[in-house]
This record gives C-alpha cells, sequence and structure tokens, in this order.
C-alpha cells in the first residue's frame, strides 16, 4: 500500500528512467543467458563432430585394431592414444575392448579397469554416436565409434574420445565483456528513448503526471454527476459517450453508446440537426416533458471532436428565474389589485343597476379617496416603480385575505442603493410582506406593517405582523428549501433574500414580539433608519 503511494508521486520520467532500467536489465540479462546457450550449444555440436572424427581416424589404425583385446594390449595402444590426445588437444582417447577393458587412458591408473560411464552399450554393437555425460574428468562430450578388425567384420572393441565441455559459469567468464558492454549501451539507448517518450507523453497529457489526470477526472466527473442539470457528451460521430445522473433520469435511458438522434427521435436534434451548431435554450420534448436544450461545440485545435449538452426542466428553470428576478412576487400582486378593482367595479355596477346611484357614488368617491391618498404618499416618497408597483398590489391582496397592511409614513425610498436593483427589492420587500401576511391568516384581528426606508448609502426595511411567531428552530428560516409548509416552491423565498443582504454585506434579523408575533428587520449600509 504505501509502495503503491509513493508510485504515484514520483514524476513520469523517473518512472520511466525506473521502469526502462529494469527492463532493460532484464532484457540485456535474458538475452546474454540466451547467448550463453545457444554458444554453449554450438560448441557442443562443433565438439561433438571434432570428437568423432578424431575416432573414426583412431578405430583405422592399424595397430589399434591388431592390439585391442590382446595381452598386454595397453603397451601398444597407450602410446599412440595419447599422442594423437595430445596432438589433437583433446581431454582423452580411451580405447576398451568387448569386455569394456580400458587399454588406454590419460590416467595410467585406470588402464585394465573396467569402462563405467553408462552410455557405451550402444556402441558394443557396432553404432558409432555422440554423447554427453559425466566421466572420470567431468561432464564432456564423447564419440563412440566400434574398432572392426582387419576384414571388417566383426568388432573388436570401441573408441571413445572426450572433449570436457565448458560449463556456463566459464562462457558467462569469458564473454563478461561482451555482455557488459551490451548492458550499457543497452541501458544508454533505453534511458535516452525513456526520456523521449516521456516527453512526449508530458505533452500529450498537458504536463500533468498521471495521477494529477487520474485525480482531475474523478473531480471533473464528480462535479458533472452533481450538477442540476442534465448534461451529454457526443463524439464526432455524434455518438453519446457521457451521461451524468441527471441526463439519464430526464432520457430514462440507461444502457450503453447510441446516437443522439436514436435517443431523442421524432425531434430536432433527430432530423438531421447538425451538433456543429451553436443553440441557446432551443425547447426539445423528451417523454412529455419540456426542456431547454443548450448545445455548444467541443473543439480541438480547430476540429470539431465533440459536442457538450445540457438540459434543463422549463418549468424549474422559469420558477427559479421567476424567484430570482421577483417578477412572480410583482405579479401576484399586480393580479391581486386588477382582482380587487374588479370587485369594486361589479359592486358599483351592481348598485348603478339598482339605482341607488348615491350609494355608488359615496363608495366611489370613498374609494378613490382613500386610494388616492395613499398612492399620492407612495408617489411622493416611492422613486422605484417596480417597488410602488408591489406596494400597491400587496396592499390590494392583503384587503382580499382581510388584513390590515399599513406602510408607515415614515416610509421612504428616495434611490436605488448602490448594489442592490429594483427586482432584489421587489423580492426583499416581497417575500417579508408574503410571510408576514401568510403567518397572520388564522388571527381574528390580522394586522401587517412595512417600515421602508433607503437612499444610496443606506437600505433599512421593517416588517411586523401579529402571526403565530417564529418557529422552535429559528436558526433555520434562512436555510435553502427549509419551510414549515410542505408546498412545492417553499423554502426559497427568505433564502433568497438572505442571499442578497449577504452579498451586500448587511443584516437580516427575525424577532419574536412579546404580545405575539414577529419582526423582520434588513439593514444594509452604515446608517440608522432612526437618523
Amino acid at each position: 500500500m504505501l509502495w503503491g503511494i509513493r508510485m504515484t508521486r514520483i514524476s513520469l520520467r523517473m518512472k520511466m528512467f525506473i521502469f526502462s532500467f529494469i527492463l532493460v536489465v532484464f532484457s540485456v540479462m535474458t538475452s546474454g543467458l540466451i547467448m550463453i546457450l545457444n554458444i554453449s550449444n554450438s560448441f557442443e555440436k562443433e565438439l561433438g563432430a571434432r570428437a568423432i572424427a578424431i575416432a573414426r581416424t583412431v578405430a583405422q589404425l592399424p595397430d589399434i585394431k591388431s592390439y585391442v583385446g590382446k595381452e598386454s594390449g595397453e603397451q601398444t595402444i597407450q602410446p599412440i592414444a595419447e599422442r594423437v590426445r595430445l596432438a589433437t588437444n583433446v581431454d582423452y582417447i580411451v580405447v576398451f575392448d568387448m569386455n569394456r577393458i580400458r587399454y588406454s587412458h590419460p590416467s595410467e591408473s585406470k588402464l585394465g579397469t573396467l569402462f563405467e560411464g553408462g552410455d557405451e552399450l550402444a556402441s558394443l554393437s557396432e553404432h558409432e554416436y555422440i554423447s554427453k555425460a559425466q566421466g572420470v574428468l567431468g561432464y564432456a562430450i564423447r564419440a563412440f565409434v566400434p574398432i572392426m578388425n582387419e576384414e571388417g567384420v566383426k568388432q573388436v572393441g570401441v573408441v571413445t574420445v572426450g572433449i570436457l565441455s565448458p560449463t556456463i559459469q566459464t562462457l558467462i567468464t569469458e564473454y563478461r565483456v561482451n555482455m557488459l558492454i551490451s548492458l550499457f549501451w543497452g541501458l544508454l539507448i533505453g534511458l535516452i528513448g525513456s526520456l523521449i517518450i516521456a516527453n512526449h507523453l508530458k505533452k500529450q497529457t498537458l504536463n500533468l503526471e498521471p495521477y494529477e489526470i487520474a485525480r482531475l477526472v474523478e473531480e471533473r466527473s464528480s462535479m458533472i454527476q452533481s450538477m442540476d442539470i442534465g448534461v451529454l457528451a457526443t463524439d464526432e460521430k455524434d455518438n453519446i459517450t457521457f451521461m451524468n445522473r441527471l441526463a439519464k433520469q430526464y432520457t430514462n435511458f440507461y444502457g450503453e453508446s447510441i446516437k443522439i438522434g436514436d435517443l431523442f427521435p421524432e425531434t430536432w436534434i433527430g432530423k438531421e440537426f447538425s451538433l456543429s451548431k451553436e443553440v441557446i435554450s432551443r425547447p426539445l420534448l423528451c417523454r412529455d416533458v419540456m426542456y431547454l436544450v443548450k448545445i455548444y461545440p467541443i473543439n480541438v485545435k480547430n476540429r470539431r471532436v465533440g459536442s457538450l449538452i445540457m438540459m434543463t426542466d422549463r418549468k424549474e428553470a422559469h420558477m427559479l428565474a421567476e424567484e430570482l428576478t421577483g417578477i412572480k412576487a410583482l405579479v401576484d400582486a399586480l393580479r391581486s389589485q386588477n382582482h380587487e378593482y374588479m370587485n369594486k367595479l361589479h359592486s358599483i355596477a351592481g348598485l348603478i343597476q339598482l339605482e341607488r346611484t348615491e350609494e355608488a357614488l359615496n363608495m366611489i368617491v370613498d374609494e378613490i379617496s382613500d386610494e388616492q391618498t395613499v398612492i399620492q404618499f407612495l408617489k411622493d416618497y416611492i422613486s422605484d416603480y417596480s417597488v410602488l408597483g408591489l406596494l400597491l398590489g400587496k396592499r390590494s391582496r392583503a384587503k382580499e385575505l382581510g388584513i390590515s397592511l399599513v406602510i408607515d409614513k415614515e416610509s421612504f425610498l428616495l434611490e436605488g442603493m448602490n448594489g442592490i436593483s429594483s427586482g432584489d427589492l421587489v423580492t426583499i420587500i416581497g417575500n417579508l410582506l408574503d410571510n408576514a401576511m401568510e403567518a397572520c391568516l388564522k388571527q381574528e384581528e390580522r394586522n401587517v406593517s412595512l417600515l421602508l426606508q433607503g437612499n444610496a448609502t443606506f437600505l433599512y426595511i421593517e416588517v411586523r405582523d401579529n402571526g403565530a411567531g417564529l418557529p422552535d428552530n429559528v436558526e433555520r428560516i434562512f436555510e435553502y428549501g427549509y419551510s414549515t409548509k410542505q408546498k412545492e416552491g417553499r423554502g426559497i423565498g427568505l433564502a433568497l433574500v438572505k442571499q442578497i443582504i449577504d452579498s451586500n454585506k448587511g443584516e437580516i434579523s427575525a424577532e419574536q414580539l412579546s404580545h405575539g408575533g414577529t419582526v423582520f428587520r434588513v439593514k444594509v449600509g452604515g446608517r440608522n433608519h432612526n437618523e
């Protein structure tokens, strides 16, 4: 385990050096051993041919034929055999009769004794051959040649010529210089080649080490798998090479490689559409769900090698966009205001049809006067028309719900604060008012108040209600996705408000009131709202 960890931290060049060194040493040693074995085999063949030629010559000598098998024949045969042995530089020449009695031997003490090599039996049957065996003087190549009488019809003995075979150690000692030279040049060539290959691989891998590539691939794969959009990648032939978890879920495809056109049949992608074109947010119907698709060609050295396809659920994208921009809050507020006016217009129309014109007139005057006062106040002190429209809409919505929404007379918004856009203000105020109105729906008397003060350098917002108060785990109310109301799309509003405030180095707090209800305060900038 420790060796594996250490090896992952060694540079590619050093790995190539180590591996090439081991490989070259192993190759040279193996080649040297094979060479020694081949040389040994060649020596044995050459020595065998030489030995049998000498043995044939000795077997044809008249004195050898005449005195082998005769009493005191060794006195004639021994000198002849020794002269031939010394002249031919062989290790021994042994002549023995059909009873295997020696008539010649380099060691005279062996004369008259039995030949006991164990490989001589075939030679007593007029067979000529070469044998490898362990003799008295060591491991040798021995040639056996039968000795025939003068008429050549009867075998009278055998001549064996032995040449000691060189050992592996002897051959290694003899050829060690050549082996060392081969090892040196093999190592040199191997190391130069490994450095060239290593440099080439480093360029191909953008100078990253293998463990860095592995870590980078794992990190990128984890990142892509955790993305909240479907991601697909294709090669230059439009075969899908990668799909993240969400893309498989969207397409319900968990198989092997497939062409992108086969994955989305009967769609604009599947109908001869070229993925080499960039596409931004084009609708795509897949399994009865509408997605927004983005396509980006992947080019390497000005050559297209594939495409990147990203799929986003259009419904989720629209919901998130509405929450982020505050459009949803503003549209809901205007819809409520429109609904309230329609109800009042219906009431006035009904009174007129009943010819109760005076009551209809009083209703119009009351409505105009009340609304005109509020509208005039807001127009005078609220310069942002998005916020102005939101407040009017929220007042109408509050009336529908039977809630008294009071906008504090000390409120003003002279100009937008630097870093906080109109959309941000709509998101902050809209979410705080929505939460306050929802909190007091179960109360008999429903009261919500808003204090809004701001200019280019500071912003202060205070929203009060007489609702049920804060939950027990109040510290979680600003967490994304947390909500005490288990409905779709909940747990986003206060998290968005908190993110906007934090990005502008402001503060947001929630306080439980002693007499019941809650107050949310937002402060951004250095000025206190009471100044």
